[in-house]
């Protein structure tokens, strides 16, 4: 759904001797180098990073040497263009070795800045700046990304909702989706400002701040029929039973969300994820599996 097709694209009206720029098969990065090159024409080089951006495609190698020296054989760009340069993103350097692309293709790897919107200023004189090195990820970045993921998760949250307005009513069933909107929408919004250096971490915090209304409207005793009618000191332990299970469920599930989004991040590194997922998904299991543990119960004695 988000990928453009790996090929050789042209931009405007180029010439043999018009640069070539290459990208992912992202969408999101294909348009945004489109939008970038108002004017100037060119061709654009689109490798199978298999709907991956260009940071995250480069540490998985999919972005890599193999891919860049195929896809130039595969698209004949020598047949295309005159000269023998390429421009690669800056952030691609990490999966591009480009002494080997110059070795086997004849084309010289050329790193352009970080930022697609640099490019025509960059193009000026083939140098880039300290401030076009710069990687940053502002408000603006983040908020770019979130809509793309709310794609990708509308359906399977709808399904989820219903499924836990079956079993669960109402209450269950908004939080449930709240707690994968938390991870889709606030989590991008206020990455900075959570605590903790770890995505996962920072994902149980704003899942548990996300659970709290659900929490004190349990507490509070709403909805009230489920929970009074065996008594007032039963209802009280029943009550705080099922604020625990909403913490205990809501706060993994974002944590998961949450987790997802290091994908689309320029500081985070291959290894660093894997270590996340190794430490912190059982966690995430066993938090989730203790809290249907206990609103079984909880179920069977209410």
């Amino acid at each position: 759904m988000h990928r453009a097709k790996p090929g050789l694209y042209k931009l405007g009206n180029p010439t043999p001797d018009s640069p070539v720029f290459v990208t992912a098969n992202y969408r999101l990065s294909f348009d945004e180098l489109r939008t970038a090159l108002p004017g100037i024409d060119g061709f654009i080089l689109v490798l199978d990073t298999r709907g991956i951006n260009v940071w995250c495609a480069a540490g998985k190698g999919t972005f890599g040497t193999e891919e860049l020296a195929s896809r130039i054989t595969s698209s004949c760009l020598g047949d295309a263009v005159k000269h023998r340069r390429l421009i690669l993103p800056q952030l691609g350097a990490p999966g591009v070795s480009a002494h080997e692309v110059r070795k086997r293709t004849g084309f010289l790897v050329e790193y352009g800045p970080v930022r697609a919107g640099d490019l025509p200023e960059y193009l000026k004189t083939r140098k880039a700046t300290p401030d076009m090195r710069r990687v940053r990820f502002d408000l603006a970045d983040r908020l770019i990304l979130i809509p793309v993921d709310l794609v990708q998760v509308l359906l399977p949250t709808l399904g989820i909702a219903v499924a836990f307005l079956l079993i669960g009513g109402p209450l269950a069933s908004i939080g449930a989706a709240s707690a994968i909107l938390a991870g889709v929408v606030l989590f991008p919004v206020l990455l900075p400002w959570l605590p903790t250096p770890n995505f996962s971490t920072k994902g149980f915090i704003l899942g548990a701040l996300v659970a709290l209304p659900f929490v004190r409207a349990i507490l509070m005793g709403a909805p009230a029929s489920v929970w009074i009618h065996h008594g007032k000191i039963l209802a009280l332990w029943s009550r705080t039973g099922w604020a625990a299970v909403y913490l205990l469920a809501m706060s993994p599930v974002t944590a998961f969300v949450s987790l997802n989004f290091t994908g689309s991040t320029p500081f985070t590194s291959r290894t660093g994820v894997r270590s996340e997922i190794f430490t912190y998904v059982p966690l995430m299991a066993w938090i989730l599996g203790a809290a249907a543990v206990l609103g079984v119960i909880l179920s069977i004695l209410g």
